[in-house]
């Protein structure tokens, strides 16, 4: 073979296996993603939005019909290693054999009702009960909770199965969260605690964080005895796509309180 045939075939032989040692385009979204995922976790676990229950999931890049989630761990212990692939049916895919949560429903319900949705967090935090179990709306007191200017439904199980242990333990549980849910950011779940979506993991933790502080902020409003004085629908209107075009600031802070930023 003439040397210079033999150069030619070396030098792609080499830009071939230089390109299987990078990874993908789609491999590399998918590994941020999963760090997006520990790190969510991690972050709402450190701000006392979950604690050794709740949990955190992204639509997968790859598949809009499947979604990544933990195996069933508290929040704050969750690793990559830990993330499971769920298909449409909320069943792990490629013969994982690891426990999922229970509520792994919530999740995919959502996903499948809602196409804009990318990333879920259910949570417990205890200062948004109270709103969930009593005729006092949730409403946005300041414009770091504007998107609850979209509205907050209750979800009532009980109102559609009867007395239940309150968990969302299959499909129907699922559905009926998601149409309670409807166009909201945010839905609460009477006796329960509450689902905060978004387009993607940094905001889906915006909102779940800022969910909290807003019921906090508002119980504190009202018992000072007054009237409140709330967002009107068109100050929410105008807020809300600064949270999106600034979310990478508290993103980058939260990731470094935990460790995972530098």
């Amino acid at each position: 073979m003439p040397k210079k045939a033999r150069r030619a075939i070396t030098r792609s032989t080499s830009r071939t296996a230089a390109a299987q040692r990078r990874p993908s385009k789609s491999s590399a979204v998918l590994k941020a993603l999963r760090e997006d995922i520990v790190a969510a976790n991690r972050i709402l676990a450190h701000y006392g939005v979950l604690d050794a229950y709740g949990h955190v999931s992204a639509r997968h890049p790859d598949n809009p019909e499947h979604f990544l989630i933990s195996r069933s761990r508290a929040p704050e212990l969750v690793t990559a290693a830990d993330l499971m692939v769920l298909d449409k049916e909320c069943n792990p895919v490629e013969g994982d054999a690891r426990q999922p949560y229970l509520e792994r429903f919530i999740h995919g319900e959502i996903y499948r009702t809602r196409p804009d949705v990318a990333a879920i967090v259910h949570s417990h935090a205890p200062a948004v009960i109270p709103f969930a179990a009593s005729s006092v709306a949730l409403r946005p007191i300041y414009h770091m909770a504007a998107f609850l200017g979209r509205g907050v439904p209750v979800f009532d199980i009980r109102n559609r199965f009867g007395p239940t242990d309150l968990l969302v333990r299959n499909h129907d549980h699922g559905r009926a969260l998601a149409e309670s849910l409807g166009e909201s950011d945010v839905a609460l779940m009477r006796g329960h605690g509450y689902v905060a979506v978004a387009p993607g993991v940094p905001l889906a933790v915006f909102r779940a964080i800022y969910t909290q502080l807003n019921a906090l902020l508002q119980q504190q409003a009202i018992a000072l005895g007054g009237s409140v004085t709330y967002l009107v629908p068109e100050e929410a209107v105008l807020a809300i796509p600064t949270h999106a075009s600034t979310i990478m600031r508290p993103w980058e802070l939260w990731k470094r309180k935990i460790g995972s930023g530098k």
